[in-house]
Formats: structure tokens, sequence, C-alpha cells
């Protein structure tokens, strides 16, 4: 496994970007899932990342660590998002995810956000960036 996919899949925080209808950008911190070749976040519907992406696929995504070197590591990219909306594969993946800061699904607020999420971007990367110092 390659440097960039060991740490995606060890880092909590992504920062994704989505561009709204002016064009204007929107960055949000989330919690995801890497698979080395996707990432995954789940969502509402009535986000606005969600509501952008629904207008525009691009997307751009940055996870970072460290400040001072030598522990400073960075990937980001661009890619192409689109909205799973299929309810059983929400629910599957958005469990994946949420176990990845919860220790079980089985207290309020790990079951709040899973009630609240209705769909998962999907993230197709094609073009990575890495730096470290």
């Amino acid at each position: 496994m390659s440097k960039r996919d060991k740490f995606l899949k060890k880092q909590k925080i992504l920062h994704l970007a989505t561009l709204d209808n002016k064009d204007n950008p929107h960055i949000v911190p989330v919690w995801y899932l890497y698979n080395s070749k996707k990432l995954y976040v789940g969502t509402n519907s009535k986000t606005e990342k969600a509501k952008n992406i629904k207008n525009n696929s691009n997307v751009s995504f940055c996870v970072d660590t460290g400040i001072n070197s030598p522990d400073i590591f960075g990937v980001m990219g661009r890619g192409n998002a689109k909205l799973i909306r299929e309810k059983n594969e929400v629910i599957k993946i958005a469990k994946i995810i949420l176990l990845r800061y919860f220790k079980t699904l089985n207290n309020k607020s790990a079951k709040d956000l899973l009630e609240e999420t209705d769909c998962i971007i999907e993230i197709r990367p094609k073009k990575y960036s890495i730096w470290e110092y």
C-alpha cells in the first residue's frame, strides 16, 4: 500500500471543496472513508455541499497533518463526485464511516448522525498532489 493510501486511511478529517451555482467555492471539514479508489462522505441532501454537487460534480479535497518538519505531510486532489441516494447503500456506507469515529453506533450522537444521513458523497479522484517536509 502506498504512503498516500496509508495516510488517507489513517487520517480523520478531509477538507472538501465544492462550487456553488455562481462558481464560488465552499470548503468544509468532513468525516470520511477512503478505500484506495474512492472517498465517501456521509451527509444530508439539504447541505450546501450536497446541493453544490448536484449542480457541479467537480470537487477538490485536502487532508494534511503536522506543523513542524519533518512531520508535515499532506494529500490533496481533484475529482468528480456524485450523490448516492439508495437507502440501503447509504446506511451501509454511513455505518462504516461512523464506526471510524465512534466505538459503537449505540450512542445518541451516532444514532442521530445516522438518522440525518440520507445520501453519501462518492468522490472519484482524478489527480493527487502530495507534499512532505
